[in-house]
């Protein structure tokens, strides 16, 4: 069955007109430009800036042989600067529908393209997290204009780090500029499980991990796991973690999002 992989402004009213609720809860496992360019001040703590404005994707940059996998923690694919997109055509959407199919596969309600190898400004979402039910939204080159004072602890996991689920605080709304996938620009306000899942594929594409928000206590909590993910890589790579979790130091920039 096909994805619809487009989204309009009026196919995101219905999500925010009403409470979304999804019978998976939030994760991205079972969860698991347009106006004036607006910088966010959540970075990775790698040094990531804000794309420049000329930093496009190029055809390279977006080619992609499916079927896509997913890329799990710690590859530096994760921490990669993720270019703007401005070609709007039929590979793109081709990209968006094998994203939404991986995502289903793997029984996520969020997916960004970095999670899939590819480090460019796009991410798909389904609260529903089930095809042919819910809302199938595509963002491209998202900006974040406006969090809400209102902060919300939620259990998070994500599909970059099978298995591993923490609570991670976040606005409880958010306003944000964004195009959709044949490049048409929208602003719009999300609010609860939408805004949640868009906060965390936003983060992707910022180069920022989930693991980024938590507090020192919660990290802990998943530290042992974060450790056998960094064995992991280093076993089927045959390479050194790129990042260990035991040298792991936060950054005040990934407290939260800039303001307009």
């Amino acid at each position: 069955m096909a994805a619809r992989c487009g989204v309009s402004y009026s196919s995101l009213l219905p999500l925010l007109s009403r409470s979304v609720v999804s019978s998976h809860g939030f994760s991205s496992k079972a969860l698991s430009r347009p106006f004036q360019s607006l910088k966010v001040s959540a970075m990775a703590r790698r040094g990531f800036s804000a794309t420049q404005e000329d930093d496009f994707a190029t055809p390279a940059d977006l080619r992609f042989e499916p079927p896509l996998k997913i890329v799990e923690y710690p590859d530096p694919i994760l921490r990669a600067r993720n270019k703007r997109i401005n070609t709007f055509d039929e590979n793109l959407k081709k990209l968006a529908h094998e994203m939404f199919d991986v995502m289903y596969r793997t029984d996520g309600i969020g997916l960004s393209a970095p999670q899939v190898g590819i480090n460019v400004q796009l991410m798909v979402f389904n609260p529903a997290g089930e095809r042919g039910e819910g809302e199938e939204i595509v963002l491209v080159n998202p900006i974040v204009y406006k969090v809400s004072k209102k902060a919300v602890l939620f259990n998070e996991g994500c599909l970059s780090f099978p298995g591993i689920y923490a609570d991670v605080e976040r606005p409880a709304s958010v306003k944000i500029d964004a195009r959709d996938i044949t490049g048409g620009r929208f602003r719009v306000n999300l609010s609860e499980l939408p805004a949640r899942v868009f906060q965390h594929e936003f983060d992707h594409l910022q180069g920022v991990l989930f693991f980024d928000r938590m507090t020192e206590d919660v990290l802990s909590s998943i530290r042992s796991q974060l450790k056998a993910l960094e064995m992991k890589y280093e076993n089927q790579t045959g390479l050194q973690s790129p990042e260990r979790i035991d040298d792991y130091k936060r950054t005040k920039e990934v407290a939260g999002f800039g303001r307009a």
